[in-house]
């Protein structure tokens, strides 16, 4: 044990020397939280709609005092024919436009008014939800004129939302970029300080001393579980300090699912190392087995759901989808169950700590 810590503390001496890793372990994790939180916005706000009014009359103005009195939309734009609505997709000054055509009024009062909903499908992750927020804006101004004709709509639909009411985007974010930093973080630092000594010859002079090569690789990746234990604690408080993202679980539990996770990474990091020939491969593969299949794969922005099926295999291997689950379940639902997430979690830290530790071993031997 006194073997160890004494591994642990000659590696946590070279982690506070090279102050560039130090500032990438620390600094990185508060920028991303800081840019990712505020830059992926999934709500809809700010529409630039065009407004192609034909009829001019009481009714059609009603319409549109609706629909620009939501907040959601920031510029109405008065349109005189069809072919601005074409030229305002052209040059990017329109989203989408809304035709009210002759005899919107008298229409409306027989009972049979029809109004057209244009959106620029070419930004196509907003098209259908513009679509769908006309659309509705449309369905409240049908409500409001049944009421005054006295007449009751066939059946009322009240929409409540649980987890997070406000649909802050914030909230399903930051469990995500508490994933993407651990396994970044872990295994990119790892793999680099590792290969950085086998380059320079210091694991084979530790070699010579009456150390064992897995109390080496124990004392090597002590001081980084503590470095990705703070990662996680600084992501998490400034998600909730910053980004107001609530924790209704457990703390004790969120913690212990992080340090699994932080063993995870810090075994792909080993792994990475062991096979990596020099430093800059070593970076290299860390950054491209962590960062792309977290982020694109693991449902940390994009929905598994709607990936083809040997796609949703596929994240269905990564630590990161798991994770994620327990993430969001822990600190949005206040879940404490995780049968299915945590054998997964088990089953593939003990597989990749065993490849990381017989690969690092047979290395060293």
């Amino acid at each position: 044990m006194n073997r160890i810590l004494a591994m642990a503390g000659k590696e946590f001496l070279h982690i506070l020397r090279d102050r560039r890793s130090l500032a990438v372990a620390l600094l990185m994790p508060l920028t991303m939280v800081l840019l990712y939180g505020a830059v992926i916005d999934m709500e809809l706000r700010d529409l630039r709609v065009g407004v192609l009014d034909l009829d001019g009359g009481d009714r059609s103005r009603e319409l549109l005092r609706a629909m620009t009195s939501s907040g959601f939309i920031v510029e109405a734009e008065r349109l005189d024919g069809r072919e601005a609505i074409e030229a305002g997709f052209r040059q990017g000054r329109l989203q989408a436009a809304l035709v009210v055509p002759r005899g919107y009024g008298e229409d409306l009062a027989r009972g049979g008014a029809r109004v057209q909903v244009l959106v620029d499908g070419a930004d196509a992750s907003t098209a259908a939800t513009v679509a769908n927020y006309l659309q509705a804006v449309v369905a409240l101004v049908n409500r409001d004129l049944l009421r005054e004709a006295g007449l009751a709509a066939p059946f009322d639909v009240r929409t409540r939302v649980w987890f997070n009411p406000e649909l802050v985007s914030a909230r399903f974010v930051v469990p995500g970029l508490v994933a993407l930093v651990l396994m970044m973080i872990c295994a990119l630092l790892t793999s680099i300080a590792i290969t950085r000594e086998k380059e320079a010859g210091t694991l084979e002079q530790i070699l010579t001393t009456p150390v064992t090569p897995a109390q080496v690789i124990v004392g090597k990746v002590l001081p980084y579980v503590a470095l990705g234990a703070l990662d996680c604690a600084m992501v998490l408080l400034a998600g909730k300090w910053v980004f107001g993202v609530p924790m209704a679980g457990s703390w004790w539990l969120l913690a212990a699912y992080c340090l699994l996770f932080i063993v995870i990474a810090l075994s792909l990091g080993l792994l990475i190392s062991a096979r990596s020939p020099s430093l800059r491969v070593a970076m290299m593969a860390a950054l491209m087995v962590t960062m792309l299949p977290t982020m694109i794969l693991s449902g940390f922005v994009f929905p598994i759901a709607s990936m083809p099926g040997p796609l949703q295999v596929v994240c269905r291997l990564l630590p990161a989808t798991h994770f994620l689950v327990v993430l969001r379940g822990i600190m949005l639902k206040g879940q404490a169950w995780f049968p299915v997430q945590t054998a997964a979690l088990v089953v593939m830290a003990a597989v990749l700590l065993t490849l990381a530790i017989r690969s690092f071993r047979l290395r060293l031997e």
